[in-house]
């Protein structure tokens, strides 16, 4: 096939984004900065460097005012994020990670990629699902289709398998979001038969405990709230992260974190904390039952028990916690099945989706469903003369196969009303205005068909593949037809404001790559010598560094320390040694924080 048809499949995560893509007929992972997942998190370096994934991330521990993470969390909202003392869209930072994943992507292939096929947590409404979109065309992407990460995960764990008929449930608990879904994988067709979720509920939850027992505990201790600072919250964040991590192979691990804070006099405090496994576990007990009660709701949906289902799938980071393979076990008799890395599924799923769409060989048909139901608001008078308001109609109830396509009659309250408010919803609250709002409009002229002077119109709803809904109403009397395609007129950006944020992210580039040019002029005359080339966010820490040892008062022992790391980290570099770089970037970070306190 022609290289510029290709299709990039990617898993735009909370906590790590993967790209995949179909190679000789095989899904694969592709390398994003020399490794398989992309840490979703964006920067600006104190130089106006853009930094993106482990620079960004090492950036958040020591400055979280200039970095951004779990942007996922705010898409759809309609707010905007402050980094670097500048205001950003959801869908800008966004773009930023997309933008470094086409690159990637551009880099491993050896042409220009456009296209791409980006999924989303199965309960993402219709708005979040826009935003995703929205952020994929700023990044300068065609995003071909939007899909479902449960289902991405089952076409994964289903690619190649077209002999047979099975059940599967889909356990997909990554950093941010929980999903659920119930899948058919039946001689090459995967059918979605329900699917539940909570977009609050992750990873992200689990480290939030874990450090607000240790920030409690200091603030009993000393009278110190670390949430109220900036840079000790978000060091006891990801100290929390990696005892979390590591809870998940050891019983037991200790939390050590110097020069966290300072008291009244000056003196340093530090924590230093064992935390078993099961103390964490005790901790997150009661998010962990919130994902059995996701599991009883899709089941009940398919109509389904659990012996009616052959395989459970676990999927996302957070499933290798020892708890929830015990959790899913018991309430589904059956162990989960592990042949499918849990970070690499959805996006090898989305590389399925992608050679799917772009007319590669692959022998799968794919058949999602609307996570929640869709209407409009209504009212109407009661036998008293009461008027009832809203009230939520569902045109399109949750779990139905898309793209679908649903209609309905409604009516004008009172005679010789012209004028109709269409408000549509998505959500399951009887209650229409506790639904998410998708939009508005207004129809008019509408006349009367009936001879009590009372105007019916239809409703038709339609979704596509993609998720986003397009609605038509249609006055009977005339049929004069007013159509919307409704994508929360409140949060959509127009093609106006994506054009703006291109631009705004391009100029960003540009005055990096200028920074950069001139970096290498100035040091042109040490071409010979064998210098390790560093990224912004470690550049950035090593400067910090390098001005901490020009205090005079640096105590001596310290100083040797720092300096010592400096070295360790150069090495590290230069053996393009990741790990230890990371491992070596973390120790200067807590020497840093004893040099400046």
């Amino acid at each position: 096939m022609n290289p510029s048809d290709k299709i990039i499949g990617i898993d735009l995560g909370t906590t790590n984004s993967v790209l995949g893509i179909i190679q000789n007929g095989t899904p694969i992972l592709l390398p994003i900065q020399g490794e398989r997942l992309l840490p979703s998190l964006v920067g600006i370096s104190p130089d106006g460097d853009v930094l993106v994934g482990t620079t960004a991330r090492n950036q958040w521990v020591v400055a979280p005012e200039r970095t951004i993470r779990s942007i996922k969390r705010q898409m759809g909202k309609g707010e905007t994020v402050t980094m670097a003392g500048k205001t950003y869209t959801p869908q800008e930072i966004s773009a930023f990670i997309l933008r470094e994943i086409r690159q990637a992507a551009e880099q491993a292939l050896g042409h220009p990629v456009q296209r791409a096929v980006i999924t989303v947590p199965a309960y993402f409404n219709e708005v979040q699902r826009q935003a995703t979109l929205e952020a994929g065309a700023i990044a300068g992407l065609t995003v071909e289709r939007i899909i479902n990460e449960p289902t991405a995960a089952a076409l994964a764990y289903g690619y190649g398998v077209d002999d047979e008929h099975r059940r599967v449930l889909v356990y997909d608990l990554g950093g941010g979001t929980f999903d659920v879904s119930l899948i058919e994988l039946d001689y090459g067709v995967v059918d979605v038969l329900a699917t539940a979720g909570d977009n609050f509920l992750g990873g992200d939850d689990f480290d939030e405990r874990l450090a607000g027992l240790l920030a409690d505990q200091f603030t009993k201790e000393h009278a110190i709230d670390l949430r109220q600072d900036h840079r000790a919250w978000a060091r006891l964040l990801r100290a929390a992260e990696e005892a979390k991590i590591a809870l998940s192979s050891a019983p037991f691990t200790t939390v050590s974190l110097e020069y966290i804070a300072q008291d009244a006099k000056g003196k340093a405090l530090h924590i230093r904390r064992e935390v078993e496994r099961q103390e964490f576990v005790a901790l997150i007990d009661d998010l962990l039952q919130r994902t059995l009660t996701c599991i009883d709701q899709a089941l009940t949906d398919a109509k389904l028990q659990p012996k009616d289902i052959n395989r459970v799938l676990l999927v996302g980071g957070s499933t290798r916690i020892p708890a929830v393979y015990d959790l899913v076990t018991r309430r589904m008799q059956q162990e989960p099945h592990l042949e499918v890395d849990p970070d690499a599924a959805v996006a090898l799923g989305a590389a399925v989706q992608a050679g799917i769409v772009a007319g590669e060989e692959i022998d799968a048909i794919l058949v999602d469903v609307t996570p929640l139901s869709l209407g409009i608001e209504t009212a109407h008078v009661t036998m008293t003369g009461r008027l009832d308001t809203d009230r939520f109609a569902p045109l399109i109830h949750r779990n139905a196969t898309i793209p679908v396509q649903k209609s309905e009659i409604f009516t004008t309250l009172f005679p010789g009303q012209d004028k109709i408010q269409i408000k549509v919803y998505q959500g399951e609250n009887p209650i229409a205005s506790q639904n998410v709002l998708l939009g508005d409009f207004l129809v008019e002229d509408v006349k009367p068909n009936r001879p009590d002077g009372i105007g019916e119109v239809t409703v038709d709803f339609q979704i596509d593949i993609n998720g986003i809904l397009d609605v038509t109403v249609t006055t009977r009397a005339t049929g004069k037809q007013v159509r919307e395609r409704l994508k929360a007129d409140r949060q959509r950006l127009s093609p106006e404001q994506i054009a703006e944020s291109q631009a705004k992210l391009a100029a960003l580039y540009t005055e990096s790559s200028e920074d950069v040019e001139e970096d290498e002029q100035d040091s042109a005359e040490d071409e010979a010598l064998e210098i390790p080339e560093f990224d912004p966010g470690t550049q950035a820490l090593l400067d910090r560094a390098r001005r901490a040892l020009e205090n005079p008062k640096i105590n001596v022992e310290l100083a040797d320390q720092i300096s010592e790391t400096i070295d360790q980290i150069a090495d590290a570099a230069l053996d393009e040694d990741n790990e230890q770089l990371q491992a070596y970037c973390d120790d200067l970070i807590d020497l840093l924080f004893e040099a400046e306190e």
